[in-house]
């Protein structure tokens, strides 16, 4: 029996209709299908109930780029570059990443999964990079003249931790699709890996089976067989909690 791994979705609207849609970059579900899971959309709007619900029959969550975090939800005051923001995305995200971690069934973060992952579990942000930390190395790209699988920089990997280990090695190159950063880590996480001008590239929960999350995009890196790994072993780990 395949793995369910629930993939957080997000509304949007259709320009010419005005009609709601949920979507998610499909990249997210294509990963996970190719390591062996089964991708299950995961609505941003359900009440905590249904959410619930649809969470019990999950066996891990892949939590998704996307938009910034409302900074409301650690108390800072909202930075200009801060436009576009979903209050109910934030929460049903927040709620999926406690949860998780709780239970410890295996969640995933990319990007925006990586600073939900932070903020849901009491830490904050850097709202805008090229704003509150002195840098010249890009994080993010011109869109959409840049393909997104281009290479931005290296990140560092402290040894011993999983994220080493699925990576091979504790210097990887990687993509990079992002104006925001962790700024205070959780207490709950350890921080994995940074990138060569210090930003916080990854973070786990110490003592839980898979809880990682990663500021790049392997999604689009899956062709490396490294990146792939990352997907191999969270839909591996989210298969042998089956069969707990």
């Amino acid at each position: 029996m395949k793995p369910l791994i629930g993939v957080t979705a997000y509304r949007r609207t259709f320009p010419k209709t005005g009609w709601l849609y949920d979507v998610s970059y499909a990249r997210n579900a294509i990963a996970i299908q190719e390591s062996g899971g089964l991708p299950v959309l995961v609505p941003s709007w359900l009440d905590e109930q249904d959410l619930r619900d649809i969470y019990d029959r999950l066996d891990g969550i892949l939590l998704t780029g996307g938009e910034d975090i409302d900074p409301t939800n650690y108390n800072k005051p909202r930075h200009e570059t801060v436009t576009t923001f979903d209050p109910k995305r934030d929460e049903t995200e927040f709620a999926l990443t406690r949860w998780a971690v709780a239970d410890d069934k295996p969640i995933l973060g990319i990007c925006r999964g990586c600073q939900v992952m932070n903020v849901a579990l009491g830490g904050t942000l850097h709202q805008d990079i090229p704003t509150f930390i002195d840098t010249k190395q890009r994080h993010d790209l011109h869109v959409p003249e840049e393909p997104r699988d281009q290479i931005m920089h290296n990140v560092l990997i402290q040894p011993e931790t999983l994220l080493a280990h699925i990576m091979g090695g504790e210097k990887v190159a990687v993509n990079s699709i992002h104006h925001q950063c962790i700024d205070e880590p959780s207490p709950d996480v350890r921080v994995v890996a940074h990138s060569d001008d210090g930003i916080i590239e990854g973070i786990e929960v110490p003592g839980r089976q898979f809880a990682l999350a990663i500021q790049w995009h392997p999604e689009d890196m899956t062709s490396l067989p490294h990146m792939k790994n990352l997907f191999d072993q969270f839909v591996n780990a989210a298969q042998a909690r089956i069969r707990i």
